[in-house]
């Protein structure tokens, strides 16, 4: 494309801003972009001066790093057609040229080992995106050899490399679900996907780069990023540079890396890679990207991305002596560099000597250092971002400044569980220890890292829209139109009467309670329900970054936590004793609970006390679980069923819109993920709960949103015939220690207007599909409880015993109610109160 080129003026002004730290901005990276002469050697020297300040705060100054490695094609099928690209082969081709549609266990193998003996750390592993999508013979192999995807396959040749060579394998096949990541972060110790460019012309326009490419879509790209980066993944990503994008599309490139570096502290290394032409390419006859125009893009990545960022060109796609340019520009890192195998991507460009590399790099005033796979900065940190079961791996390669150690040469280790399997940890006297506010102090240890950038947090959050008492509600309708219509059919309102009735204030409001609560009565009677349970928090360690969450801690704060088997059972069969019929155990997301934790725990307690029912583990602890077994969800559940499981918590819903959900967290399971789950649970049998938090950052119609999922889920379970929803469970946000209201962005939980609307909108959204309407004494106390039961609710759940979790965010409701004080919250707006089951049985 033409593009207009700025004046030499505009590029001087842009230069002199990037001279003096300035922050820039799209428009004056885009200008500087375009710089040459005398304007790009100022440009370089900027971008050199910014590098050296990163460098001497991370403890290494002037040296530069890379990654001994081999280089190990998993396959060369792809269901994608970038019209650059050589590495992806057809079918037909790799079978005319004798070879199987993936390299075998035993090619993969002999590949590490020969890189292991040569002193190479990495088995990267590149591959095409999902090719049994497109290719019939690579769902044949795969089929052939066991495995149900191709990422099944690269998950199991990783477990065998790091068992068998030691080599550490950074794992690069494409995009990605957040489902996939996770259950690929147990056998990598870093990730990569290159972004390459977040030009969609270039992606839809028939003719561009990226046209016909499903994977190359820059907002699915966008989103792997993002989800790397809610999982604590070490990530390693880039751009394409001068694949006919525009100087403007590449600024925002840049930025677009930025926001997500900044976001998530994730990317530990940025990319910027020149286009090379190839023959037998559609891209064959366009020019090679010129050294200056890459000079300037990486000084203009570097003064961008800022100090802390490692920025890597690779040193095989420009002459060697051109490398001093690369580092004259502000490169910090040159990549992986294999003694062994070719650069499959680019073969036409070997890779330069180790000596040769090492000596340019000298005579530059750098000294060339290995590196692992991960970066020193996240091998420092250790938890969240390497898994335990490769910490280990990483541990045996690493110097204590997290540079490789040199002379090592790797070995096979086993790759297991983290030692100790479950044991009484930390503060068990936690439950009594606590001050009156629920903690011992006010927030956890890496309050200031673990949930992100907070700045881009409450960008997000604005963007939520808000809320206003009253705001939201459409124009072209009255509430007592809407109100008719839910007389008329509450359960299948329109969003717009929903969402009318759900803001509702004075007069209308009271009329939706009031309907709500004839509902109630015509559904379930004027019986208020209960169960004797106790819940069970078997650990509070936890690193997936909940920023609503004060329950959460590093395993190394004074109140983290871990209970024995033992002390699991032992406290079932003391509630048990005590008359309880249901046991609630739900946990953080400890990275070194053993992959049999799971079934383990509702063992423990079914073998003390055959008859409780245990009413355990919520959709993010199933996706920890299935990431750590290699399950899938259905045979999970399965398993746990088969341990004794007798039904599932609906809780880490929170609000079922990732708009949302991405402020509240920084690495809980998607939306999708969430319906996945609970709607396998429901076809194995397994009935579950259904909640959703509320209060913090959302706005109403999120709350609607929300129902309505819920709503789809229950008529997809009835007409499956399996399990469903027993219940909703509306759950105010308590902000008192929450994260996310300490540092500013969240609203002090929902009025009390709020919580009527609620409670009131879900009896009516739901009629018909969910009989009963729970609300949390726990967090709504003895008045707000009996305000709820007389707007449509109809249970109070359970005596609790102790409940950790709402204690810690700072409930001032307590964390146990006796039986007879349960019975008194009914009688005190002249309801009876009846002990019910779990799955709201008489008893």
């Amino acid at each position: 494309m033409n593009e207009q080129q700025p004046t030499p003026q505009q590029v001087r002004r842009a230069l002199a801003r990037a001279e003096r730290g300035a922050a820039l901005d799209v428009d004056e990276a885009t200008v500087l972009l375009a710089a040459t002469g005398a304007d790009l050697d100022r440009l370089t020297a900027a971008a050199a001066k910014v590098r050296d300040a990163g460098l001497v705060a991370a403890g290494r100054p002037a040296v530069v790093t890379y990654s001994p490695k081999v280089f190990i094609p998993v396959t060369k099928l792809c269901r994608d057609r970038c019209h650059y690209c050589t590495f992806v082969e057809s079918p037909g081709q790799l079978t005319r040229a004798g070879h199987a549609m993936f390299l075998s266990p035993d090619e993969i193998l002999d590949i590490a080992s020969q890189g292991a003996a040569m002193g190479c750390l990495e088995a990267l592993f590149t591959l095409g995106d999902r090719p049994e999508d497109r290719w019939p013979e690579a769902r044949a192999w795969l089929d052939e050899q066991g495995y149900d995807s191709t990422l099944a396959y690269v998950r199991a040749m990783a477990v065998r490399v790091l068992e068998e060579t030691g080599l550490l394998p950074h794992l690069n096949p494409g995009v990605m679900s957040w489902e996939e990541l996770n259950r690929l972060k147990p056998v990598s110790p870093s990730m990569g996907m290159m972004l390459e460019t977040t030009s969609r012309r270039l992606f839809e326009t028939k003719g561009e780069a990226h046209f016909g490419s499903p994977d190359k879509d820059p907002d699915v790209r966008m989103r792997v990023l993002e989800d790397a980066g809610r999982l604590s993944i070490p990530f390693t990503t880039g751009l394409l540079v001068g694949i006919g994008e525009t100087l403007e599309e590449r600024a925002e490139t840049i930025f677009a890396l930025r926001q997500v570096s900044r976001a998530f502290g994730s990317v530990q290394e940025v990319i910027v890679q020149n286009f090379r032409a190839k023959p037998d390419t559609a891209m064959r006859h366009a020019d090679d990207l010129g050294l200056d125009e890459y000079r300037a893009t990486i000084a203009v990545t570097r003064i961008v991305l800022g100090p802390k960022a490692r920025v890597q060109a690779p040193p095989n796609l420009v002459d060697l002596e051109e490398c001093r340019l690369l580092l004259g520009a502000g490169v910090d890192d040159w990549g992986g560099v294999s003694p062994l195998t070719p650069d499959h991507v680019n073969p036409e460009r070997p890779w330069p000597s180790l000596e040769r590399l090492r000596e340019i790099t000298a005579q530059c005033g750098f000294d060339l250092q290995a590196r692992l796979t991960v970066h020193p900065e996240y091998v420092r940190a250790g938890e969240p971002w390497l898994d335990p079961r490769v910490s280990g791996h990483v541990a045996a390669l690493a110097t204590e400044d997290g540079l490789a150690r040199p002379g090592v040469r790797p070995s096979g280790l086993p790759w297991q569980e983290p030692d100790g399997g479950f044991a009484s940890v930390g503060r068990t006297d936690l439950f009594e220890a606590v001050d009156s506010e629920g903690r011992t102090d006010d927030r956890r240890s890496d309050f200031a890292n673990v949930y992100g950038d907070w700045d881009e947090v409450q960008s997000a959050a604005d963007r939520t829209g808000g809320f206003e008492t009253g705001a939201g509600a459409p124009s072209s309708t009255t509430g007592w139109d809407a109100l008719k219509a839910a007389e008329k059919d509450p359960g299948n309102l329109s969003d717009e009467h929903a969402l009318t009735l759900m803001t509702a204030e004075g007069d209308l409001l009271r009329e939706v309670c009031r309907l709500a609560d004839d509902l109630r009565k015509e559904t379930v009677g004027d019986d208020v329900t209960y169960v004797v349970n106790r819940n069970i928090n078997f650990t509070n360690v936890c690193y997936v970054g909940c920023r609503f969450c004060a329950f959460a801690q590093r395993r190394t704060d004074a109140d983290a936590y871990s209970l024995s088997l033992d002390e699991v059972a032992d406290r079932a069969e003391e509630a048990w004793d005590l008359g309880a019929t249901e046991v609630c155990m739900q946990g953080g997301i400890d990275p070194e609970l053993p992959a049999s934790a799971y079934f383990d725990l509702v063992s423990a307690v079914k073998q003390r006390v055959p008859d409780m029912h245990v009413h355990a583990f919520s959709p993010m602890e199933v996706v920890n679980g299935t990431a750590r077994t290699g399950l899938s969800i259905e045979d999970f559940l399965i398993k746990a069923r088969e341990a004794g499981l007798g039904s599932l918590p609906g809780t880490a819903a929170e609000i079922l819109d990732d708009e949302v959900r991405w402020v509240l967290t920084k690495g809980k399971l998607p939306t999708k993920t969430w319906v996945e789950i609970v709607s396998t649970a429901h076809r194995v049998g397994l009935p579950t709960t259904s909640t959703m938090m509320y209060g913090h950052v959302d706005h109403p119609r999120h709350w609607v949103g929300h129902l309505k999922v819920l709503a789809r889920i229950q008529d997809a379970s009835f007409e499956a015939g399996g399990a469903a929803f027993t219940e909703f469970v509306p759950l105010p946000f308590v902000h008192t220690s929450a994260p996310i209201y300490l540092a500013g962005v969240a609203r002090p939980g929902p009025t009390l207007r709020d919580n009527l609307a609620v409670h009131a909108m879900a009896r009516i959204m739901l009629h018909g599909r969910i009989s009963n309407i729970q609300t949390s004494w726990v967090k709504l106390g003895v008045d707000g409880t009996r305000a709820m039961l007389q707007a449509g609710a109809n249970d109070v759940g359970g005596t609790l015993m102790e409940e950790t979790i709402s204690r810690m965010a700072g409930s001032e409701h307590g964390s146990a109610k006796t039986v007879a004080e349960l019975v008194e919250i009914g009688a005190g707006i002249g309801r009876p109160v009846r002990e019910r089951t779990t799955t709201y049985g008489v008893r």
